[in-house]
């Protein structure tokens, strides 16, 4: 191991960041890697230019292409791991590639809310709604009807639906992005 790739923490050595999450990127499955991948470029713990040269720098080691995979797939948006799952799931069932944490705004140029998924051209904001949302469900109802009545469509889904019927959570947002495919356009001028 290279002298730079050792850190110490209480005088214990250690890895450092960038190897650690480069042998996490090159190890686990791309899903879980990139859930970890987009939490350490969120908090800014690593950039992904730190990580792509560790990558060319170590190109002989095992995993460096699922390394280099994950680190395609990796938004520094993401703020959840749940997030990162129902992201690379639409993906997977050959969805585009949704932006993430979009303000939101009405026709007037106010704040409505920041949506977790978004695809612009179908105005069709996607939420995670994990454990804490049982405690914010009021709040979450206001947000949600101050969305639907500004023009955009929303998808809500908890880890139930993200785990146990991903192909159902695929159907229902490729069915509301051709949904939107086949109308005209003069509607949403």
């Amino acid at each position: 191991m290279h002298p730079s790739e050792v850190a110490s923490i209480d005088g214990l050595p250690v890895t450092s960041r960038v190897r650690t999450l480069a042998d996490l990127g090159r190890r686990l499955p791309v899903t879980d890697a990139v859930a970890v991948l987009d939490m350490a470029l969120h908090t800014r713990l690593v950039a992904v230019e730190q990580l792509r040269l560790w990558a060319q720098e170590n190109h002989h080691y095992w995993g460096v292409a699922r390394l280099l995979s994950a680190l395609e797939l990796a938004d520094a948006a993401a703020e959840s791991p749940m997030e990162t799952r129902l992201r690379l799931l639409l993906i997977s069932k050959g969805l585009p590639r949704p932006r993430l944490q979009v303000p939101l705004y009405d026709q007037s140029g106010m704040f409505v809310a920041r949506a977790d998924l978004y695809y612009a051209e179908a105005r069709l904001a996607i939420e995670y709604d994990g454990g804490t949302h049982r405690h914010s469900l009021a709040a979450d109802n206001r947000r949600q009807n101050r969305l639907l009545e500004a023009g955009y469509q929303l998808l809500r889904f908890t880890a139930g639906d993200i785990l146990q019927t991903p192909a159902g959570v695929a159907s229902q947002v490729r069915r509301l992005l051709d949904r939107f495919a086949e109308l005209p356009a003069a509607r949403f001028g």
